[in-house]
C-alpha cells in the first residue's frame, strides 16, 4: 500500500451510493480509478478539486484492489471556457474520451501532457477570441500526438511504396494502407507534410504560431481522421 501524490485530470465522474463518486483520472502515472468518499456532501473538502476540465493535485491511497481512495484534491487550473462554448465542450469531451481510450491501451505519461496542453491552449485562444482555425489545429495536434504516444504515428517519412516523401511531389491519402501515396493530382504537398512534422515534434503553442497553417487544415484534418479511424478496431 502507498499514497501517490500526483497531478490529475478528471475524465469521468460517476455517482455512487448516497454521497460518493467513482472517478476516472488521467495522471502522468497513467489512468487511475478512484473512490471519492463523501464528495457529494455539502462540506466535502474534495469537491472543489475534482471539477471537469481542470488540473488538480491529488493524493491517492492505493491498496491491493484496482480502485484507489482519493484522500486529497487541490484545484490547480480550471478551464472554464469549455462550459461557455458548446462547440468547445464537444471538442473537450472528445479529447478526454480519446485520451481515456488510449491510456487503457498504453501506459504513457504523454497522454496527460497532451491533454493538459490541449486544455490550456483552448482556454487561451477562447479567451483571446482568436478567429483562425485554431480549434481544428488543436484537434489534429492532439490526435496526432496521441497516435504517436500509442505507437501508431502517421508515417511522415515514406509513402505507401516505401519511397521517401519529396518536397516536389504531391500525394493523396491511401485509406486502405493508411499512408500517403504519390499522385499527380494530389492536394497534399510539402507544406502539409512540413506542418504535420511540426505538429508531432513541438508543443501545441509552437504549432499555433506557424504562419498560414489555416490553409492546410482541410487536408491535414482529413488525414488525421482517417488515421484515427484505422486504429479503432
Amino acid at each position: 500500500m502507498r499514497d501517490l501524490k500526483t497531478k490529475a485530470i478528471v475524465l469521468k465522474r460517476t455517482d455512487y451510493g448516497e454521497a460518493d463518486r467513482i472517478l476516472q483520472l488521467l495522471t502522468p502515472e497513467g489512468k487511475k480509478s478512484v473512490m471519492a468518499k463523501g464528495v457529494r456532501r455539502e462540506k466535502s473538502k474534495l469537491a472543489g478539486g475534482i471539477e471537469l476540465f481542470s488540473v488538480s493535485e491529488v493524493v491517492i491511497h492505493e491498496g491491493k484492489g484496482e480502485l484507489g481512495i482519493l484522500t486529497s484534491a487541490k484545484l490547480l487550473e480550471h478551464y472554464d471556457a469549455f462550459v461557455r462554448d458548446i462547440e468547445l465542450l464537444e471538442l473537450g469531451g472528445n479529447l478526454m474520451r480519446d485520451a481515456s481510450r488510449r491510456a487503457e491501451q498504453v501506459d504513457s505519461p504523454e497522454f496527460f501532457n497532451i491533454l493538459r496542453q490541449s486544455l490550456q491552449s483552448a482556454q487561451k485562444h477562447a479567451l483571446e477570441g482568436s478567429e483562425t482555425r485554431w480549434k481544428e489545429l488543436l484537434r489534429s495536434w492532439a490526435s496526432m500526438n496521441m497516435l504517436r504516444a500509442a505507437g501508431e504515428e502517421i508515417n511522415l517519412k515514406y509513402d505507401v511504396s516505401g519511397s521517401k516523401l519529396t518536397p516536389d511531389s504531391y500525394y493523396v491519402w491511401d485509406v486502405e494502407n493508411s499512408a500517403l501515396a504519390e499522385h499527380s493530382s494530389g492536394r497534399i504537398g510539402a507544406d502539409h507534410i512540413k506542418m504535420m512534422r511540426v505538429m508531432v515534434s513541438t508543443p501545441l503553442e509552437v504549432a499555433m504560431k506557424v504562419a498560414g497553417y489555416a490553409d492546410l487544415m482541410d487536408e491535414i484534418g482529413y488525414i488525421v481522421k482517417c488515421a484515427e479511424k484505422a486504429t479503432k478496431v
